[in-house]
């Protein structure tokens, strides 16, 4: 089976740097998903500091990445990027499943 979540090498550094950061006990980086947004769905990333036994676990790159059960179906062969501009910097996915988008691209649609 392929893995849900594959991951940039951008996104790989940049989670290596959030974690090299983060408080001792962090085990990973949790992407699950929520209702919200304008589009009705929005990606949510936190710190995880326990593995929760439906949670999927993802190894790539020389990170580790939880993924809520929950969010496994709207996930299924996305990738995620990292993006950093003259203003801002932030987590990308680029998500086969989505519909719809909405126009500030912070929520979605499967």
């Amino acid at each position: 089976m392929d893995q849900i979540i594959k991951l940039s090498d951008s996104a790989a550094t940049r989670i290596k740097e959030i974690m090299s950061n983060a408080e001792k006990d962090a085990i990973g980086v949790r992407v699950s998903v929520k209702s919200g947004g304008c589009a009705g769905m929005a990606y949510v990333m936190e710190y995880s500091k326990e593995v929760n036994p439906n949670d999927e676990v993802i190894e790539d790159k020389g990170v580790r990445v939880y993924v809520d059960s929950a969010a496994v179906m709207y996930l299924l062969g996305t990738e995620m990027d990292y993006k950093k501009e003259d203003f801002s910097s932030t987590f990308v996915f680029n998500n086969p499943n989505e519909t719809e988008r909405c126009g500030c691209g912070e929520s979605f649609k499967v």
